[in-house]
């Protein structure tokens, strides 16, 4: 990944260090919010109830963000991987791999309301407000699932080939994919239910978290081991930056002007974002695992979820968790 970087530079890229002083952008632990054993993936906030949502594993947890008081079990599935508040937070779509659906659920008690078929893989959901929708990206099948929340129907399907993560929607029709697996954006015309344009992304291996920054029309994309920032009209890329290993997720606070990218390596990247440019000001230690985030825009809050980790098998795979060790950190400048 850092030698893709280094060359990319040398197409004109802008490449920077991380270098930045420990502590500069004043970020850091607060607390930590203690939940039941699992895995998760997206973390969401539901500004309608002033609460965290976090895809658990086998359920949704939801903390009360002025109490941290945790519901451990609303919305109970299988490989869940996105709890996306609809419907003016009235409900959850929540999206569940293990049974390739939708599933709507009231969002105060977590009753089951409706389920919807998706591709196979169902992992992100993103709304897009221009067409009342909600794309689901269908991670193994390729393909974005329209919902309709509304009337709990799906209305059809765009191809788009490869394994799809997360999603971005500018407000003017447009959504755009991250493809992991060809490390491209793909752009499809949501009205015209089709790919449009593809961006490739050289030097970033398996792109996941996206974010759209409406003010400069351009997509910030975290990247393994490092983070993109691309013009969405053109595809270029303006500005190219090392950043941690393995992050599943970026946020951008859009009246700060600041992008947050973690890293399971245990350390979050700030990103000071200008018109075609972001620079790194600040390395903040977290946890290893926390690569999954998001922000309370209200608070300039962030949350984090991770656990605490055993030696990874001398056979390979993944590093068994600590029974008991699952938390979310809460991360701000207070």
């Amino acid at each position: 990944m850092y030698a893709k970087l280094i060359a990319a530079v040398c197409l004109g890229l802008t490449l920077v260090a991380t270098s930045a002083a420990a502590g500069a952008s004043g970020y850091r632990i607060l607390e930590r919010i203690s939940g039941p054993d699992g895995g998760w993936d997206y973390v969401r906030i539901d500004a309608a109830h002033n609460r965290l949502l976090v895809a658990h594993g086998g359920s949704v947890m939801a903390v009360d963000l002025a109490t941290h008081a945790v519901t451990p079990g609303l919305a109970p599935g299988a490989m869940l991987h996105d709890p996306l508040p609809v419907n003016d937070g009235a409900e959850i779509l929540v999206t569940n791999g293990g049974t390739a659906s939708a599933v709507f659920v009231e969002a105060l008690s977590g009753a089951a309301l409706a389920s919807v078929k998706t591709g196979a893989g169902p992992d992100a959901a993103v709304f897009d407000a221009g067409s009342g929708l909600v794309l689901v990206m269908d991670h193994v099948g390729g393909d974005i699932t329209l919902i309709d929340p509304k009337s709990h129907l799906s209305v059809g399907a765009i191809p788009v080939g490869g394994e799809l993560e997360a999603a971005a929607v500018d407000g003017r029709g447009r959504a755009y994919v991250n493809v992991e697996d060809k490390s491209e954006i793909a752009v499809v015309d949501i009205a015209a239910r089709k790919v449009i344009a593809r961006h490739l992304l050289p030097g970033c291996d398996g792109p996941t978290g996206i974010a759209y920054d409406a003010a400069d029309r351009q997509l910030i994309v975290a990247c393994d081991g490092g983070t993109v920032l691309v013009d969405a009209a053109s595809g270029k890329v303006l500005s190219a930056l090392v950043t941690g290993q393995g992050a599943d997720g970026v946020a951008f606070d859009a009246a700060r002007r600041t992008a947050f990218v973690p890293g399971r390596d245990g350390r979050l990247f700030v990103l000071q974002i200008t018109r075609g440019k972001a620079r790194i000001v600040d390395v903040v230690a977290t946890e290893p695992g926390a690569r999954t985030i998001a922000l309370d825009p209200r608070t300039g809050r962030l949350y984090l979820p991770t656990a605490q980790f055993g030696p990874r098998p001398a056979s390979g795979g993944r590093a068994p968790m600590i029974p008991g060790t699952f938390h979310v950190l809460v991360m701000g400048r207070e």
